[in-house]
């Protein structure tokens, strides 16, 4: 019966409230809607009568009803916010219908509120242009009130038909609730100022979208901020030094503009207040404790940014436009507009250190993002930063890439993740409205560009970019947010291009109203200095003179420009490892020692694989008989392709070196391998990584299952890799097919990475590789593509001086690898960090070898004194006696063990020689030469298990015609050219493995072929 009154109640207030109707009760919320369609209110009366009588005789609901301004208010406020001395002065004075309608009034003004509060963005006087509005829908909600003056009687026609309040209301006083600050210290406010604080608070030069934050505490942080009256304001002293950067910023962009106005330079012409807007997220941040900023931004105002942000010198950038500039370093460098830069310096506002370090980036928009995070995340891990209040990091996006490219959402999905999340990045939208020649309806479906930020709960500031006040409000409220709550929060300047997509663009061809507009518009930076001098803040006089000191400056940076005659990329480096090379950036040695180790660290790894560490840890039976394995294995000095990765990785962990493994699946792995997370099966979320149990002084080990992202995640161990030269640090794919999701980091970051930016990296990736019968998708990681992007000369057969092996791969720009035995891999992972360089590492992974009873390895392969084998040559009976070897097999990877057991079954054992290309890319001319050599009447072959136009064939023919001075040829065995990488038609996949083994051990299949 209650509930049926209950329901009752609320549909006779729906008579006047089509709105949604919402109780509250402390931080849960419900929400009904209803039809108008019931009895007398006599229920309604009754229920407010009692509850003045005594709260506890209602039911809760009816309860948070009355008292919804008390609900959450602090214990001081409570009595004077109580609903119920208003409403109850009223009622007790009136007659119960009048009693009623007090109280609906009253949750008519608490739904305005509520209005504005959630769509008061959509009427914000944001565009600074004044002909479009920053949401691409222009919608205008029927349930805000917009200017009581200008909208007359159609505004009270409206306030009574959609709120129920007639004209009368305006001048009555209504109890604010608690989820409002327009009322500062005031409890009740007339309709009319309540309409008119929220169009101050919610539809001026600020609009925020927050409101679908499901915190309420969050809620009512961001409604203190910006609804509590006076609350915006800017002292003198702050108002100059806003003024100055505005200067600094549109004075460079002026100077470029004068200097060199035939080239390229992606001004910020139209959002100049980008320059102050990062100076003052970064002085409230180093005044909350920051210590480094990472930033991540596309080209439009890089240089400024350089220039009047991070502080590069001045003659340094101008000199980027001499065109007779000579690169004094190795490799391509890259255009001025894309370098990073590391600078520690003053913060002049706070006198607190401070490092900031812009990260530098391709064309390829947004690629940067995660690339930031990783080296943010690895900086805190680095500094023990566990709550982010030392390292932060700044994202600037344009307002097409935002909306359009996919890795902003796969960023933003790693933000809340324990082993991903920088705990809070703050993200600026340089908001031209307009992409390239793309209007923005054309380029998204969202209302605004920034949209994609509410799947994390981010708060969204939009800001007029032409109101350098209000800006320079959100930015130090954004900063304060990501303080507080450590969570991302986006800013939004809605801005213009003044120029085209470059300055020798002509946007007229498709934007024409909008540039006649762009013309007329006034600079910000006068607007905002008349406006100082108009308030007596500055003088004209000082107001030209801190113009001329810049101008002063850039001249006299620009003659000091012409004395430069080398450019040096190294003097841009993003991220420094001091004391990892020598003071001029090269490495101290140019060897490395064996990566073997000695019996008793294999064994106390191998046990510490073998055995759970903690008591009491119930293990499930199947993992259980993984470890009595190992255990086994240990016992007999051998180890697997699982047991020898844990060989490598623990005792890198012993030796102090960070190792994280990072991946989809990576804890277990995907072939349920690997097991490094071990999980009680009793006990929910109680978890053990034997890794982190080795010695007390070890490093830690982090292995993470990452979020089903590619191009998002391995952007982010890159990010990782780069803040530490003494980490080891791996993405493995789930499978390598789907590498090519994140082929933007590869081909933009790592493959030629140091080339641009003059930037080592030792990523590691581990890419599961083999043609298994899975199809044409679990099947290849793509090695031609990996091959192909590799530097070496194929055609140039280079000297064998000093140690050739480190110095071929200190040339290279990355190092491919197939190890076709558990040692070789555990010896290159070593390898990777021993090598006094840093060198992306591309691993092509076993599948079926993870348990083929074959491809295990002995101690002895891994004890004091061995290393990584480049080759690893036929040990068999073919290699005691070369000279009546007819044929040589050289080939990588798993179809060596397929190879073997056929050359077994047809005892070509003393025929027919198998050679193992272990190492790839750079490619082993000098161990190729002497097998070449002790071979020299037999038959070269080169046999995959790829088909002919992929895998590894175009990049090792020619390498090896270069070997034998292409007096002989080397024969392809292997599947034919395809279009895909495999078939998924298991009878066809054996069909083809069976022929071309035919092929390599028919010793007369190339007999008559001309070369």
């Amino acid at each position: 019966r209650l509930s049926n009154h209950f329901l009752y109640m609320q549909a006779k207030l729906c008579q006047h409230q089509p709105a949604r109707v919402t109780l509250r009760r402390g931080c849960s919320s419900r929400v009904t809607q209803l039809s108008p369609s019931v009895l007398s209110s006599s229920y309604v009366e009754e229920m407010y009568y009692a509850w003045l009588e005594d709260p506890r005789s209602v039911h809760e609901s009816w309860d948070a009803y009355f008292r919804n301004a008390q609900a959450s208010s602090p214990v001081g406020e409570a009595e004077e916010r109580r609903p119920s001395m208003l409403l109850q002065g009223r009622a007790m004075s009136q007659t119960p219908a009048m009693s009623l309608k007090v109280v609906e009034d009253h949750l008519a003004v608490h739904n305005l509120i509520r209005a504005y509060q959630i769509r008061g963005h959509h009427v914000a006087q944001l565009d600074p242009l004044g002909i479009l509005t920053a949401d691409i829908d222009s919608f205008v909600p029927s349930d805000l009130i917009t200017t009581i003056d200008k909208l007359g009687k159609i505004f009270i026609i409206f306030l009574y038909w959609f709120y129920g309040l007639d004209e009368s209301d305006l001048d009555k006083t209504f109890q604010l609730p608690s989820t409002t600050f327009i009322g500062g210290h005031e409890t009740t406010l007339p309709l009319r100022e309540i309409i008119h604080r929220l169009e101050t608070s919610y539809c001026g030069h600020i609009g925020m979208e927050f409101m679908f934050i499901n915190n309420v505490e969050q809620c009512q942080w961001i409604r203190q901020k910006f609804e509590t009256p006076g609350i915006m304001k800017f002292t003198d002293r702050e108002k100059r030094t806003l003024l100055a950067r505005l200067v600094r910023s549109t004075r460079f962009e002026d100077f470029l503009a004068r200097k060199w106005s035939s080239e390229k330079r992606f001004g910020l012409e139209g959002c100049e207040v980008l320059i102050p807007a990062l100076k003052m997220i970064i002085d409230r941040s180093s005044a909350a404790g920051i210590e480094s900023v990472i930033i991540g931004m596309p080209h439009r105002g890089r240089l400024n940014v350089l220039a009047n942000v991070v502080r590069k010198d001045l003659d340094q950038i101008f000199c980027q436009f001499d065109p007779k500039l000579e690169a004094a370093d190795e490799g391509s460098g890259d255009v001025k507009y894309h370098l990073g830069m590391y600078h520690e310096r003053i913060n002049r506002e706070t006198d607190k250190n401070i490092t900031l370090s812009l990260m530098a980036n391709p064309s390829h928009l947004e690629a940067v993002d995660p690339v930031v995070q990783g080296k943010t995340k690895a900086e805190q891990f680095y500094r023990g930063d566990t709550e982010g209040k030392k390292v932060m990091s700044i994202l600037m996006h344009g307002d097409a890439a935002f909306a359009g490219q996919g890795v902003v959402y796969e960023t933003f999905h790693l933000s809340e993740l324990p082993s991903y999340t920088t705990l809070g990045t703050i993200h600026v939208v340089v908001n031209n409205q307009i992409g390239f020649t793309t209007d923005p309806r054309m380029a998204r479906s969202s209302p605004y560009p920034t949209d994609v930020a509410r799947v994390v709960n981010a708060p969204i500031f939009h800001v007029n970019a032409d109101d350098p006040e209000a800006v320079m409000y959100v930015c130090r409220v954004a900063a304060e947010w990501r303080s507080t709550f450590n969570k991302d929060v986006v800013i939004d300047l809605v801005c213009y291009r003044r120029f085209g997509h470059n300055e020798m663009d002509e946007p007229m061809f498709t934007q024409p109203l909008m540039y006649k507009q762009i013309r007329k518009q006034e600079h910000v930076l006068k607007k905002y200095a008349d406006k100082l001098i108009s308030e007596g803040v500055v003088t004209l006089q000082e107001f030209e003179e801190e113009v001329a000191k810049y101008d002063k400056i850039c001249e006299e940076a620009y003659t000091a420009s012409k004395d430069e005659k080398i450019l040096h990329i190294r003097h841009w480096l993003d991220s420094p490892w001091p004391n990892f090379f020598t003071a001029e950036g090269e490495p101290k040695c140019m060897s490395y020692p064996p990566t073997g180790l000695t019996d008793e660290v294999l064994k106390h790894i191998g046990e510490a694989a073998s055995s759970v560490p903690l008591q009491d840890f119930s293990i499930h039976s199947g993992v259980s008989r993984i470890l009595r394995g190992r255990a086994d294995m240990v016992s007999k000095r051998t180890v697997d392709w699982a047991l020898g990765e844990y060989m490598a990785f623990g005792s890198l962990l012993k030796d102090g070196i960070h190792v994280r493994l990072s991946g989809q699946d990576v804890e277990r792995g995907t072939f349920s391998h690997r097991h490094h997370v071990l999980h009680d099966q009793e006990v929910d979320k109680r978890f053990c990584i034997p890794l982190n149990h080795l010695s007390p002084d070890q490093a830690p080990y982090t292995v993470c299952n990452s979020s089903l992202s590619e191009y998002g995640v391995l952007g982010f161990e890159l990010g990782f890799a780069m803040a530490s030269p003494n980490a080891l640090v791996c993405w493995e794919a789930q499978f390598g097919d789907f590498h090519n999701t994140a082929q933007c980091i590869i081909d933009q970051f790592i493959s030629s990475g140091q080339a641009k930016w003059v930037r080592n990296n030792g990523i590691v990736l581990l890419l599961p590789h083999g043609m298994e019968g899975m199809g044409p998708e679990h099947s290849s990681a793509r090695p031609e593509r990996f091959l192909q992007m590799s530097k070496d000369d194929p055609d140039r057969y280079p000297e064998f001086t000093g140690d050739f092996e480190v110095q071929q791969l200190y040339d290279c720009n990355w190092i491919v690898v197939n190890c076709s035995t558990p040692a070789n891999y555990f010896h290159v992972l070593r390898r990777q960090i021993l090598l006094p360089f840093r060198k992306p590492l591309i691993i092509f992974t076993p599948k079926s070898l993870l348990r083929l009873p074959e491809a295990r390895s002995s101690f002895d392969e891994m004890t004091t004194g061995t290393k990584f084998r480049r080759i690893i040559p036929d040990e068999g009976p073919a290699s005691k006696n070369p000279g009546k070897v007819k044929r040589v097999i050289f080939c990588t990877g798993k179809v060596y063990y397929e190879l073997a057991k056929e050359r077994k079954q047809l005892k070509l054992e003393d025929t027919v020689a198998v050679v193992r290309l272990e190492q790839i890319s750079p490619f082993p001319f000098d161990l190729i030469k002497a097998e070449v050599e002790l071979y020299d009447n037999a038959e070269m072959i080169w046999c995959q298990e790829e088909h002919k136009n992929m895998g590894y064939y175009d990049y090792v023919r020619p390498r090896f015609l270069t070997v034998l001075s292409n007096k002989k040829p080397v024969w392809y065995v292997g599947r034919d050219p395809a279009a895909a990488p495999a078939t998924g038609n298991k009878f066809t996949h054996l069909a083809e493995l069976k022929r071309f083994m035919d092929t390599a051990f028919d010793l007369s299949a190339f007999e008559g072929r001309s070369f």
